[in-house]
């Protein structure tokens, strides 16, 4: 099987997650924004475009309603009906009545108007100029070249015209001219032709506030083609390449591109109701798509930006992960080896750090339990080395206990001959500790065979010390079957008879067995009411008990070893029933010492007697 590193695996991971993430959010984000750009730009152009195309017929309809305002001069009306040849001071009366009554008037409310005129079928004119230095004149057949002219490019029904052409020199390019066909007071049919020329710059004066960008224009076209306003001067007049136009006829109201001007551009138009004019809004393709190539230029860098930042996250995060599962590793390592090793922990706590707290935990009880299995094998081992070696001592006693038997008898029989009770006394009770010393190899015993083995010691006891003493006995006879350690009781008993009544017996002096238990514990103890231990000596006995040091026996003021007898009881009820129980030693100075035997409560066959108490006496 193929070995994949964890940390290799999750950096591919993200990789694969942070690509696919922010490919798909760049990719659909673009789509999006230069859909809605386009969009943007499209509504933009129209809103332009429209609004270009209602402020200019704002504009015309303005000076429609100037031409209007003179078609209500009554004297212009007689003067496009008046006969050709027309006398020279009824020419200048006219003249004069038109210019005071409407003329004046509009050229001071509309200083952009450059001049007026009117021209009769008939061949008569009148001509005012606004601001003009030189005012030209005009020959009779330059009047009717011009009539012609407006006739030709004007309806018979009155509509306004709206030509780029004028009357006056080198201004055809620069010019508009309002026309149109008026009729007199007596034909209604139209009789002659009303004309204001306006400087066709001023137009731009509408369109100021638009905004198309540093190569982005405005133009006006009119039905023939014609461009009648350009933000370029030379092209005003000029004829609008055929298929740009067919393209702004066939368009309609949509944006298209050209390249006929020698670049991409994009062009929308409207169409004036009013004018018959194509108003044409055109910027070029790539300040069109700039705001798009702009969100693609920033897309790519923020998202490759982004790439690496997540990168270099992912393998910040795949460190944090695989780094301590490899500390953990390792650890399991050296665990396998049998080196109990503690990996060292991060100074942050999160999840896997708790794992590794865990670890550390385990590899510590682990090693805990271990050691002590191990101690509780030696301690085993150290048990049945001692048990081996008491057996054995047991087997040393037993090599020819008949032999000793019958010395003792032997003595009996002599005491008997001498008639000596005490010495028949003597050797009985030494002959039964002797029995019950070496007749079996069974460590646990009844309290009941305790105390006879106690009372046995006691006999030889008062022979030894010629004094008699009693014991009191408290325990209650429905423990007297209970089990408990053999030969554990009496050097006990025997060690306070040495080390409680240093100066001798006393009357006052006591010793007391007594006995209980509880759920799990039964004791046994035996307490004086000796010179007691001083505080530092029982502090040094107790910690001989706890560390089962049998051989450091201190050597009392009389040059006897004290201690061994204890320790010798505490360690083999430990060897019996194990090592949570054993002695427990209370006592203080000059008010006595009591030992208490722990052992585990084990149910009794039933109650011997009904006694409270038994008196053990040394007769």
């Amino acid at each position: 099987m193929k070995k994949r590193s964890l940390y290799r695996k999750l950096y591919i991971y993200f990789f694969i997650v942070i690509v696919v993430s922010l490919a798909s959010v760049g990719i659909f984000s673009y789509r999006t924004s230069t859909q809605e750009l386009d969009i943007l730009v499209q509504n933009q152009m129209t809103q332009i475009v429209t609004n270009a195309v209602n402020h200019t017929d704002l504009y015309l309809k303005a000076y429609s309603r100037s031409i209007v305002s003179l078609l209500t001069i009554r004297e212009l009306k007689q003067f496009i009906d008046r006969p050709r040849n027309l006398h020279e001071y009824e020419f200048y009366e006219y003249r004069k009545q038109i210019k005071e009554i409407g003329v004046d008037s509009l050229f001071i409310r509309n200083p952009e108007i450059a001049a007026i005129y009117v021209i009769s079928f008939n061949g008569n004119a009148v001509y005012y100029y606004n601001e003009v230095p030189d005012q030209p004149s005009f020959t009779a057949a330059q009047t009717q070249e011009q009539l012609d002219y407006f006739r030709e490019n004007t309806r018979e029904n009155g509509q306004l015209g709206i030509l780029n052409h004028s009357i006056m020199s080198n201004q055809s390019n620069q010019m508009l001219t309002l026309v149109r066909q008026t009729r007199g007071l007596s034909d209604p049919s139209p009789q002659g032709v009303l004309a204001i020329e306006i400087r066709s710059a001023d137009l731009s004066s509408l369109w100021k506030g638009i905004e198309l960008g540093p190569n982005g224009y405005f133009f006006i076209m009119d039905d023939k083609g014609r461009t009648v306003y350009h933000p370029q001067s030379d092209q005003v007049g000029t004829i609008t390449n055929n298929d740009l136009r067919q393209k702004i006829i066939e368009a309609g109201s949509s944006m298209f591109t050209d390249d006929s001007s020698g670049e991409q551009r994009v062009y929308m138009s409207r169409k004036s109701d009013y004018s018959g004019w194509s108003l044409v809004v055109s910027m070029p393709l790539d300040e069109q798509r700039k705001p798009v190539e702009n969100i693609r230029s920033t897309t790519i860098i923020v998202g490759l930006f982004t790439l690496l930042f997540a990168l270099g996250l992912a393998y910040q995060f795949g460190r944090s992960i695989t780094g301590p599962i490899k500390i953990l590793k390792q650890g399991m390592r050296e665990t396998e080896k049998g080196n109990w090793a503690i990996i060292p922990l991060p100074k942050h706590i999160d999840e896997i750090v708790e794992l590794m707290m865990r670890y550390n935990l385990m590899v510590n009880r682990l090693s805990e339990l271990v050691e002590k299995a191990y101690q509780a094998d030696l301690k085993n081992q150290e048990i049945q080395l001692e048990r081996q070696r008491a057996e054995f001592q047991s087997l040393q006693l037993q090599i020819n206990p008949h032999f000793l038997y019958n010395t003792l008898e032997v003595i009996v029989c002599y005491a008997s001959i001498r008639e000596s009770e005490e010495i028949t006394e003597i050797v009985k009770a030494l002959a039964y500790m002797l029995r019950y010393s070496v007749q079996t190899n069974l460590e646990e015993i009844t309290v009941a065979n305790e105390l006879k083995h106690v009372m046995y010691f006691l006999i030889v006891l008062r022979h030894r010390i010629n004094r008699e003493f009693e014991i009191d006995v408290a325990v209650s006879p429905k423990l007297l079957l209970q089990k408990m350690v053999r030969l554990t009781l009496q050097p006990l008993v025997e060690n306070a008879f040495q080390h409680a009544f240093p100066d001798g017996l006393e009357d006052y002096h006591t010793i007391k067995i007594d006995g209980g238990m509880d759920e799990k514990v039964f004791w046994i103890s035996v307490e004086d009411n000796g010179i007691g231990i001083a505080q530092d000596k029982l502090i040094r006995l107790q910690e001989q008990v706890n560390s089962n040091r049998l051989a450091d026996g201190e050597i009392d003021e009389k040059g006897r070893k004290g201690g061994i007898g204890i320790l010798n009881v505490h360690r083999r009820i430990q060897m019996v029933f194990g090592d949570q129980y054993g002695l427990r030693i209370e006592s203080e100075l000059e008010r006595g010492t009591k030992i208490i035997l722990e052992m585990p409560h084990t149910p009794a066959a039933g109650p011997i007697g009904t006694g409270s108490s038994i008196k053990l006496e040394m007769k």
